[in-house]
């Protein structure tokens, strides 16, 4: 299961975007100075217990997206309902950027703020080149098995 390429790929990409939840998105510095963090669940004020902003359809995003990242891994003997899953798991994780920056756009028009991202704010799309390279040796495999059986 772990020996493959691709399973070492999925891993990598869980552990990205798992980290999502630990460490912050975005800083944003407010007209009045203060200084607010976006993180997985929402923008919250730093050095304040609670959030400011909940936002919860890049929750449900994320936890899909690691789910089906992890889930995936053990699908090591079904390969071609492994390349779909993987094919769908990238579109979201796109997506889950996408939203991520539309909801820290909106939220420093709001806040009239400036935006500094983290270094995390490239972990959705380093896994979903990792989640590619997946389906590539995926693929490689699946016509590796075709053409053994082609020989018999």
């Amino acid at each position: 299961m772990i020996q493959r390429i691709q399973s070492i790929f999925l891993l990598v990409s869980t552990l990205l975007l798992g980290s999502m939840f630990i460490y912050p998105f975005a800083d944003l510095l407010g007209a009045d100075g203060q200084l607010f963090i976006y993180n997985y669940n929402g923008l919250s004020i730093e050095n304040e217990e609670g959030l400011y902003l909940l936002t919860v359809p890049p929750i449900i995003l994320l936890v899909i997206t690691v789910f089906i990242s992890f889930f995936s891994i053990f699908l090591y003997k079904k390969r071609i309902v492994q390349m779909r899953l993987n094919a769908v798991n990238i579109i979201l994780m796109i997506g889950y950027l996408g939203l991520n920056y539309y909801y820290i756009q909106n939220f420093s028009k709001q806040l009239n703020g400036i935006v500094s991202y983290e270094i995390t704010a490239i972990f959705p799309f380093i896994a979903a080149i990792l989640t590619f390279l997946a389906i590539r040796a995926i693929g490689k495999d699946e016509a590796l098995i075709r053409s053994m059986d082609r020989i018999r």
